[in-house]
């Protein structure tokens, strides 16, 4: 019984152990220096692959090789001497999506599928011409610049869907769950 206590002890003591990393305190575009402003400290319960609040000399002035969104926390290997973005085999896709066509709060870093619209799919007719969804991860939204004008959301996929996503009429952004590899 002393042993379970003891054991018990040192395994709510292990799990209940937090430290302090750094969070992206504003969204940071890839190519952009750190700054103190664009960071700040939280306490996890992390393992490893995130930067501890006490390495925070070590990512200030270095330029972000990614997008970095507002409340991620920061690892390592998002920051560097040089941006690479889009990363090797990815392109980034501009898409006018009207209203009503993508969630309201859509946001960047999400996973997105991008469908085409009712009028696209209705004007390609059969099923083999028209075209299909690409999957991606949102890295822009620009809200409309008149009332009732169309949201530019910018879309990393891969670059072997680049064309077919830019090709959809009337482009539709549906948010699929942040994890996983279903088809859209």
């Amino acid at each position: 019984m002393v042993v379970s206590a003891v054991g018990f002890a040192l395994v709510a003591q292990a799990v209940g152990e937090r430290e302090q990393v750094l969070v992206l305190a504003r969204d940071v575009p890839a190519g952009r220096v750190l700054k103190s402003a664009d960071l700040r400290a939280v306490e996890v319960a992390a393992e490893a692959g995130v930067v501890p609040f006490a390495d925070r000399g070590t990512v200030l002035g270095r330029q972000a090789k990614v997008p970095l969104v507002a409340g991620s926390l920061l690892a390592p290997g998002q920051v560097g001497t040089s941006a690479v973005f889009p990363p090797r085999g990815f392109s980034q896709v501009a898409l006018a999506v009207e209203p009503g066509g993508a969630p309201p709060d859509l946001a960047r870093g999400e996973r997105v599928a991008v469908l085409p619209g009712p009028d696209g799919a209705a004007a390609a007719g059969d099923q083999e011409t028209s075209p299909s969804a690409v999957a991606g991860t949102v890295t822009g939204v620009r809200e409309p610049e008149s009332a009732g004008g169309p949201r530019v959301v910018t879309v990393l996929v891969e670059t072997g869907a680049a064309r077919r996503a830019a090709q959809l009429e009337h482009p539709r952004v549906v948010v699929l769950p942040a994890e996983g590899r279903e088809a859209p």
